[in-house]
């Protein structure tokens, strides 16, 4: 088993500058924009990385990850293991760079993910969910040729999420906070660590969902703890367990997490789509229903809509008013 100890200077302030430009042509550059909503508890802002080319801010780690590999690293082209965002990252990478990209997926992966990654060309196998998830500890799998881009555990991985703050800062200088959904902690870990470098006084949360939230469990403890968890329309965050490299570096770098329940999170993506016209996924949702509770700040609080890829009928279920 792979082991991990990160610290603040495993991520240095210049690593997030030559990020941004590693990644300058092909993730975008996102809008900061005010949520358009009367009577909230904060200032809050929406940081638009639904509209990615992706629909997600993964494609920022996965662009400076694989770039940051060598041309003998990449040989053998490039292989993750996810069932969403990022295996969509990293295949529109590859595509962009003419490498082969395999995804090894779990076996109960939805199809509407795994067609997608199929569409960006990339090659999919299948494997039973634990040998999956034993992936992210290990950092292998027998078969697998090519260099290996973690979904979150990885400081180049890290270090391109957090190019999002340094937009942030240059859009609202004096920013008090920022909510970013926790999932395996890489959006979390490398927004916060940019932040802590560039303005260390920022207030950073991490936003769970009630029904898969170890983080604010483990915070409450000291101590990575184990949490009930169960399935919900909010499946780009939340287990029942935190990865311990993840857990040192969070606990570094945030002030807390936030849990909100599923009913808040589907009337944040509701106000979303009907306020600012923002198509945003449940994890997204998590982070402005977070803002929504007041427990962030008072002053400007940043949201970062960390993705849009939700299924339509979801959406359709959510906007009429119901939960999917």
């Amino acid at each position: 088993m792979t082991s991990i100890s990160y610290s603040l200077q495993a991520i240095p302030a210049d690593a997030f500058v030559s990020a941004r430009q590693r990644i300058a042509n092909v993730a975008i550059r996102t809008p900061l924009v005010r949520l358009n909503l009367e009577d909230t508890p904060a200032e809050i802002y929406l940081k638009l990385e639904n509209l990615q080319p992706t629909g997600a801010f993964k494609l920022r780690g996965a662009v400076n990850a694989i770039r940051l590999a060598s041309p003998d690293q990449l040989r053998h082209g490039v292989w993750t293991a996810s069932t969403g965002n990022m295996a969509q990252g990293v295949a529109w990478c590859a595509r962009l760079l003419g490498l082969t990209c395999t995804v090894v997926a779990p076996d109960n992966a939805p199809e509407a993910k795994l067609s997608a990654i199929r569409r960006l060309g990339a090659e999919i196998v299948l494997i039973p969910f634990l040998e999956w998830l034993n992936i992210y500890q290990t950092r292998r799998y027998d078969g697998m040729a090519g260099y290996f881009i973690h979904a979150f555990s990885d400081t180049g991985v890290m270090a391109g999420n957090g190019t999002l703050a340094l937009e942030i800062l240059e859009d609202l200088p004096n920013v008090d906070a920022v909510i970013t959904p926790y999932g395996g902690g890489g959006l979390t870990c490398g927004v916060a660590a940019a932040f802590r470098h560039f303005k260390p006084d920022t207030l950073l949360f991490a936003a769970e969902v009630e029904c898969a939230a170890p983080l604010a469990a483990s915070l409450a403890v000291g101590k990575p703890a184990e949490v009930k968890y169960e399935p919900s329309f909010v499946d780009g965050i939340g287990a029942s367990f935190l990865f311990t490299e993840m857990w040192d570096f969070a606990q570094q770098l945030i002030d807390g997490s936030i849990v909100v329940t599923l009913e808040q999170t589907a009337e944040a993506i509701r106000l979303l789509a009907q306020r600012n016209r923002v198509i945003a996924e449940g994890a997204a949702g998590a982070a402005v229903a977070a803002a929504l509770t007041g427990q962030a700040s008072r002053g400007k609080v940043v949201c970062v809509v960390s993705g849009g890829n939700i299924d339509s009928e979801k959406l359709s279920k959510i906007l009429a008013g119901g939960m999917p």
